[in-house]
C-alpha cells in the first residue's frame, strides 16, 4: 500500500535476521514500507540520508549509531523512535522528548527471560543444588533415602532489590509459590508492593531477614555500589546474592571476601569488570555460579524483541499511546 508510512531500520544489520525473522519482516511490512536491505550502521552515507529525509519511524537496535540532533535535522518527518533493545539512555539526545517524538523500547520484552532466569536461579538456590551438586561430584555416591537437611524452597524469603520491569516480573513469577517476597525500592510505596505481591522494607531489613536475594535495579550513580561490604555483612550465613542487574550494583572485593570465608553464595550473569579477568578468585570458588551475561534475550528470544516492537508500532498507527513510552523525566532513574 503506497500510503503506508516510511520506516527505516538502525542497528548492527547482523542482528536484523533475529530480531525480525521472516515471520515477523513479513508483518512489519504490512504496517510500515521497509526496506530490510536498507540498514543504518552510520547515518552520514547518501543513501541512509535520503532514506532519513522520508523516515517517520526509525527501528532501533544494538549497533545502532549515536542519535544527534543533526539525524533528527536529516528527518523532518520523524514522528517516533522504537528501539529493539533495552535501555535507549546513550543513545539519544534530550531533543528527542523536546521535539515531541514518542520513544518507546523492547525492555519489557527484555525482562522477560532475564526474570526467568532468576526464578530458576532461585528455586534452585533454595533447593541447594549448586552445593548439593559439588557434594555427588566429589564424594560419587549419594544415599537414595537420605533426608537432605536445610534445603527446600517452601517458606523461603525472598529479597527483590529494585521494582524495574524484571523485578515486577520475578515477583509475579513467585506467586505460584510458597515463598514470601520482600521489596526494597525507595520509588514504590507500601500499597504497591503489596498489589505486587511483596512486602515493602527498607534495605537492611531486606538482607537481614531473606534467603535469598536478587538484584534488579538500575546501574545509575545512586545505584553504584549499592551491595557494599557493610549491607554484605548484613546478610544471614548461608544466603545466596543473585545478580543479572549489573556488576556495578555489588562491591566485588568485598563480596569475594564474603565467598571466600564460606558464609554466602553467589550466582552472577554480570560482574565488575566485565568480563572476569582471568585471575579472578570468582572463577575458582565453589560457592559461586557464574554465567556469561546470558539471563537477557539470546536466540530465539530476540524475536520477542522484534514482535514487542511490531505491537508499538500498531499502537501508535492506531491513534494509541505506547504500552511501554519512554519519557524523559523517567530517565535518570531507569537502566
Amino acid at each position: 500500500m503506497a500510503d503506508r508510512p516510511a520506516a527505516l531500520f538502525a542497528l548492527g544489520a547482523h542482528h536484523l535476521p533475529d530480531l525480525y525473522p521472516a515471520r515477523s519482516m513479513h508483518r512489519l511490512q504490512r504496517l510500515v514500507r521497509i526496506d530490510p536491505t536498507v540498514v543504518a550502521e552510520r547515518f552520514d552515507t547518501d543513501d541512509i540520508r535520503v532514506a532519513l529525509a522520508s523516515t517517520e519511524f526509525l527501528i532501533t537496535g544494538w549497533g545502532c549509531p549515536t542519535i544527534t540532533t543533526a539525524v533528527l535535522d536529516a528527518a523532518p518527518r520523524l514522528r517516533a523512535i522504537l528501539h529493539t533493545a533495552g535501555s535507549v539512555k546513550t543513545l539519544l539526545p534530550a531533543e528527542c522528548w523536546e521535539r515531541g517524538l514518542a520513544v518507546t523500547s523492547a525492555a519489557s520484552a527484555n525482562a522477560v527471560p532475564v526474570a526467568e532466569y532468576t526464578l530458576a536461579a532461585i528455586l534452585f538456590a533454595g533447593k541447594d543444588v549448586f552445593g548439593l551438586r559439588d557434594r555427588y561430584h566429589a564424594a560419587r555416591h549419594f544415599t537414595v533415602a537420605e533426608v537432605q537437611t536445610g534445603v527446600g524452597n517452601y517458606g523461603r524469603t525472598v529479597g527483590v532489590i529494585g521494582a524495574s520491569r524484571i523485578g515486577r516480573r520475578v515477583i509475579e513469577l513467585l506467586r505460584p509459590f510458597d515463598i514470601e517476597v520482600y521489596l526494597f525500592d525507595p520509588y514504590v510505596d507500601a500499597a504497591t508492593a503489596a498489589d505486587l505481591g511483596a512486602c515493602l522494607v527498607d534495605l537492611d531489613t531486606l538482607l537481614r531477614t531473606c534467603d535469598i536475594i536478587t538484584v534488579h535495579a538500575p546501574a545509575t550513580p545512586q545505584t553504584h555500589g549499592l551491595i557494599g561490604a557493610e549491607q554484605l555483612a548484613l546478610m544471614r550465613d548461608g544466603a545466596t546474592l543473585i545478580n543479572t542487574a549489573r556488576g556495578s550494583l555489588v562491591d566485588s572485593h568485598a563480596l569475594v571476601e564474603h565467598l571466600q570465608a564460606g558464609r554466602l553464595y553467589a550466582v552472577l550473569d554480570v560482574t565488575d569488570p566485565e568480563p572476569l579477568p582471568a585471575d579472578s578468585a570468582l572463577w575458582k570458588l565453589p560457592n559461586t555460579f557464574l554465567t556469561p551475561h546470558i539471563a537477557g534475550s539470546h536466540g530465539n528470544e530476540l524475536a520477542r524483541m522484534g514482535d514487542c516492537i511490531i505491537d508499538e508500532l500498531e499502537r501508535i498507527l492506531d491513534g494509541s499511546p505506547f504500552a511501554h513510552a519512554i519519557v524523559a523525566s523517567d530517565l535518570d532513574r531507569v537502566a
